[in-house]
């Protein structure tokens, strides 16, 4: 029985983690989408229009709004993943290669088990720690090439969108979700709050939006219904279900998807280098999936419920 019980287990943590999987799938194709289907040098209109439309959808299919402090908290959430997150990475796209892009946001699982020691009390482990350097090693052997510009401005908003987005991922792992409210409720909540920053920003910064073509719309339909609305849906899940740190190594996907889509389009080759770097990264998403092993506890005594009514997890354990 005990056999069986782990399996399950072990087969529910895979499940989640394929569709969490889905996500970051769906973001690498982000730069592909933004380049050849939307408007040039908008990005504060791009993460107005990803964000705004996705979260109000979200919020007519919930139909529920933050209560107490929860509004303090989806606002947070919202601008570090959503709100100052968008428009930092569309602005070091604009300034960067792809590949330093890529390899700056490839140094996330080591920044979520920096924060998660802080912030959930968890040590990260000699293996995920190793595991988040063969990453950035890999992702880089992938994505970066000779003669690199290296931007620092650019560098700058990436950095810090990195960081911001790590921050988020280890809050969202230590908040939970409040009693009564679904995955999408929260995505929900962090998209508005995000939007409701970024369309005023953009249209005091950019100015009245160029009439949109058929291609852009169907850009913008795919980025707001498919790569933010559904795909951070099943990120926030693979954070509830997995832990921030396993989570945050499934975005090495991200580099991955987006190297493979310009082979693809451009009937590009992979080097030897190259098919390294994919070996390591994709060995380092594997690697990072494991869960931590604890040492024996003695058995839970039974505490009184919290008197916020808040869901509680432990953290670097699978919410129930």
């Amino acid at each position: 029985m005990g056999l069986g019980t782990a399996k399950d287990t072990r087969g529910a943590r895979v499940g989640v983690a394929v569709t969490a999987a889905l996500a970051p799938v769906m973001w690498g194709t982000t730069y592909l989408v933004t380049t050849q289907m939307l408007p040039e040098g908008r990005p504060l209109l791009l993460a107005a229009v990803r964000a705004l439309p996705a979260g109000l959808l979200l919020l007519l299919v919930g139909r529920k709004l933050p209560r107490g402090r929860w509004w303090g908290r989806a606002a947070v959430l919202g601008m570090l993943n959503i709100g100052f997150f968008f428009p930092l990475v569309f602005f070091g796209a604009y300034r960067l290669p792809g590949g330093v892009a890529a390899t700056i946001g490839a140094i996330q699982p080591l920044l979520v088990a920096g924060f998660g020691v802080g912030v959930l009390g968890v040590r990260p482990g000699r293996r995920a720690l190793i595991a988040g350097v063969v990453g950035v090693v890999g992702v880089g052997l992938l994505v970066l090439k000779a003669g690199a510009t290296l931007d620092g401005a650019g560098i700058a908003a990436m950095v810090t969108a990195v960081v911001l987005m790590a921050l988020g991922t280890v809050l969202v792992r230590r908040w939970g979700r409040p009693e009564g409210a679904t995955l999408v409720d929260l995505t929900a909540w962090q998209l508005v709050a995000g939007g409701l920053f970024l369309t005023p920003l953009a249209a005091l910064v950019e100015g009245a939006p160029p009439v949109p073509t058929t291609t852009n719309l169907l850009g913008f339909a795919y980025l707001g219904l498919l790569s933010t609305a559904l795909g951070y849906v099943l990120w926030f899940r693979g954070i509830d279900r997995l832990g921030a740190g396993p989570a945050s190594f499934l975005g090495l996907i991200n580099p991955l998807v987006a190297t493979m889509g310009g082979l693809v389009v451009l009937h590009q080759t992979l080097t030897g280098w190259q098919l390294l770097g994919l070996v390591l990264a994709l060995g380092a998403m594997l690697a990072g999936q494991a869960p931590a092993r604890r040492p024996a506890e003695p058995a839970p005594t039974r505490e009184p419920a919290a008197a916020s009514g808040d869901r509680v997890s432990q953290p670097g354990l699978p919410a129930a």
